[in-house]
């Protein structure tokens, strides 16, 4: 769409990652007019450099493990190496494709006006680009996130990277060390070992993925102990040193770690340092806006969504919030949405999915007493053996009550975890799951079997 001249919006939206261009296209379909300002790549970190790429080099890495083990399943085949041109060429082109596909939608908009360049809150209703102002009836922040780093530990690049510097290696590391045990650090580790490399894990907290129900870090960490992926917890970082051959870390107790490169994945941070966020009225703590649960900001119609917001860094919650808030906007009054109703996936190998209240977290607010929990092992499920995958399925219900949380560990798991949230979201009893007919043999049926258990009637299930 060309640009009106008096360049005022129903909505200036700051930042076209996936709350952003979510907020835009949902705005555009209910006839408001949108100026969507982005100063990088439309799609943001999730499809540039972050889930999407990832997601990619994951799935290369699954070839490779599933070469070199295809004797297993009768299949003779060797696996010769890794081309990383040839991986990078793969992810890039997903990449490429979809970017395509959502300058397509975004452009063919005529509601929407997609303004590139670093745009800068300056007026409660304002965002102003290279000296032009948009003015908005509505301002929407959703200017993203950055990988961090830590406190004397320089990023440069080369031997101590972050995840955007490891998504465009071209080469296999020898070895590295993956500082973070987060969804983040373990997805890379995963993707490193399948290619061959010798990496070591450091994590300040007790346990991996430390996020995640106590039972999903131990079957990982199992399954990593499996793997020789090597892993330290509870050993916060002190220092990192270069050496002729890469790094060397030192760890809480003088241990140190030495491999070639050290991907710095401690997590990542709000993007929103001058911006003009606080000169405005809007309130910020470390950095992330502040909003209610209707992701207001305290200023009149500037709205937050996506990583800026405190919570899940995930890109199907920003492209939910930026649709919640289009429609906030618009008078449709949207139900509010229920952060752990949000399905949390993890997509290293085995990978990790879940929906709702961690064991521990369903005991703090119902109470020990009321809360009962079903671990169905994997090891049932025809599917999972075919697959020769290990796990389980795990439910956390409140006594006389909704299932609450489901957490599972397995090959494939984070395709079951969109029948999860519809158990969690929509309060379902586990007797009213137990109805419901899996097909066989797929590993659906594992949650099935699990709310069958659970409902008092377990049949490929010990009680």
């Amino acid at each position: 769409m060309s640009e009106p001249n008096d360049a005022t919006f129903d909505i200036v939206i700051l930042g076209g990652g996936s709350g952003g261009y979510a907020a835009a296209l949902r705005a555009a379909q209910l006839d408001l007019s949108v100026a969507l300002v982005e100063k990088g790549k439309l799609g943001g970190t999730c499809l540039h450099n972050g889930c999407i790429p990832t997601k990619a080099l994951l799935h290369a890495a699954e070839i490779a493990d599933q070469t070199r083990e295809s004797e297993q399943f009768g299949v003779k085949a060797e696996l010769v190496g890794v081309d990383m041109a040839g991986v990078n060429s793969y992810k890039d082109g997903v990449i490429s494709r979809l970017y395509k596909g959502l300058q397509g939608l975004v452009g063919s908009s005529k509601n929407i006006t997609f303004v590139a360049g670093a745009g800068r809150l300056v007026a409660p209703n304002a965002v102003e680009v290279d000296g032009k102002r948009y003015t908005g009836r509505n301002v929407v922040l959703a200017s993203g996130s950055y990988a961090k780093s830590l406190p004397g530990l320089e990023v440069d690049g080369e031997k101590i990277i972050t995840s955007d510097h490891a998504l465009n290696l071209d080469r296999v590391p020898s070895s590295a060390i993956v500082l973070g045990g987060g969804v983040i650090g373990v997805e890379f580790a995963s993707v490193w070992k399948s290619f061959g490399v010798d990496v070591t894990i450091i994590e300040a907290l007790p346990r991996l993925v430390a996020a995640e129900d106590e039972e999903s870090s131990k079957a990982l960490e199992r399954a990593f102990r499996k793997r020789k992926i090597n892993f330290k917890v509870g050993k916060p970082f002190e220092k990192v040193e270069k050496t002729d051959k890469g790094v060397k870390v030192t760890i809480a107790g003088g241990e140190t770690v030495e491999a070639e490169l050290l991907l710095v994945a401690v997590g990542r941070g709000p993007n929103t340092a001058d911006l003009g966020y606080e000169e405005q009225g809007v309130k910020t703590d470390r950095g992330y806006v502040l909003t209610d649960e209707r992701l207001r900001t305290g200023v009149p119609n500037v709205y937050a969504v996506g990583d800026i917001v405190p919570g899940l860094q995930l890109a199907h919650r920003g492209f939910q919030q930026g649709i919640f808030v289009a429609e906030e906007i618009a008078g449709q009054n949207p139900a509010v949405i229920d952060e752990a109703g949000i399905p949390r996936v993890t997509y290293c190998d085995p990978e990790l999915a879940s929906v709702g209240l961690t064991e521990a977290k369903a005991k703090e607010q119902y109470g020990a007493d009321k809360v009962k929990t079903y671990n169905y092992n994997l090891g049932g499920n025809g599917k999972s053996q075919i697959l020769k995958t290990a796990g389980f399925v795990k439910l956390v219900r409140v006594e006389d009550g909704p299932v609450v949380g489901v957490h599972m560990v397995g090959a494939r798991v984070g395709e079951l975890v969109g029948e999860a949230q519809l158990i969690y979201n929509w309060e379902a009893y586990p007797a009213e799951v137990a109805q419901l007919v899996h097909a066989h043999p797929t590993q659906g049926e594992a949650l099935g079997e699990a709310h069958l258990a659970l409902a008092g009637k377990p049949l490929h299930a010990h009680a």
